[in-house]
């Protein structure tokens, strides 16, 4: 699997098998009543999705454990990705560090331009985020992780030459103008936070720390005796879920979008493609030419 910067691996577990969108991997199903299976559903783009997997070796849970402790951890370290505004992350002027946060410069004298007239306040720049806060009043802030950066540069203002900061479009599309005098200091500040911020892109700090536990339950290795027994499904076998799945990714026809009734299901619904049916895209595995041992 090709990286992206600051992702690591925490953990990898084989014969995991793909239950709603299986194209025909090795594996073997059983059909007993018992079998947990890890249900995910995603949204990209307005469109949900479903996946559902199932360990292949009997008893074991560590694609519970794993996925959901890192679902976990994501979850609980948001401000690490997330711009804040107005949050509690001063404490008597004083940043409340994060877990792995390192603490590069303090620029006090720094304007934020948001007003008319300005707000006084004090720049704190760590490895994770750039915050101001201003001076009178500490609850008046903004959290910037680099990750929701879009640009650091200069631009003049209706208050002269400023260090504008823009967040991406998915934080907001906010607009930060911050004013240093003499210029010389606010051309030296722009340039070391620009600096701050192409690091981090090559190293994102994201917050997500998760160790697996050293002694699992039931190792892989322990119980993957008998590999003889996985055998490998038919290739030839049409495995109805793949209509699912290309239907779900199907560009949808603005211009053949008129809802047509359904009389199994008694309700109108997004007229079908080509070659799929309600009964096909409702089945998870085939009727026919089944696969269980």
């Amino acid at each position: 699997m090709e990286m992206r910067a600051g992702e690591k691996v925490i953990d990898q577990l084989d014969y995991i098998e793909d239950t709603k969108g299986n194209g025909g991997d090795k594996g073997r199903l059983r059909l007993k009543g018992i079998t947990e299976a890890l249900h995910v559903l995603t949204k990209y783009n307005g469109c949900r999705y479903e996946f559902i997997f199932t360990n292949l070796i009997p008893g074991n849970s560590r694609h519970f454990t794993s996925v959901m402790g890192v679902h976990r951890a994501y979850l609980s370290s948001k401000i690490y990705r997330e711009l804040r505004l107005r949050g509690a992350v001063i404490c008597d002027k004083q940043l409340r560090m994060l877990e792995k946060e390192k603490l590069y410069m303090t620029v006090d004298g720094v304007w934020n331009l948001s007003s008319d007239q300005g707000n006084l306040g004090s720049f704190v720049v760590t490895n994770v985020r750039i915050v101001w806060f201003a001076e009178m009043n500490e609850t008046f802030n903004v959290s910037l992780p680099y990750i929701q950066i879009a640009s650091i540069r200069m631009r003049e203002s209706r208050f002269g030459l400023a260090v504008v900061i823009e967040s991406t479009l998915g934080s907001g599309g906010y607009v930060l103008g911050f004013r240093l005098d003499p210029v010389e200091r606010l051309h030296k500040i722009t340039e070391e936070l620009q600096n701050l911020y192409k690091v981090h892109l090559e190293h994102p700090e994201l917050g997500v720390y998760y160790s697996v536990t050293s002694a699992p339950l039931l190792p892989e290795e322990s119980t993957v005796a008998r590999r003889e027994e996985i055998v490998e499904f038919d290739e030839n076998v049409n495995d109805l879920s793949n209509a699912l799945a290309a239907y779900s990714l199907d560009q949808r026809d603005e211009n053949n979008s008129e809802p047509v009734y359904c009389p199994d299901l008694g309700l109108a619904v997004e007229k079908l493609k080509p070659g799929y049916s309600m009964k096909t895209l409702w089945e998870v595995i085939p009727t026919n030419n089944e696969q269980v041992n």
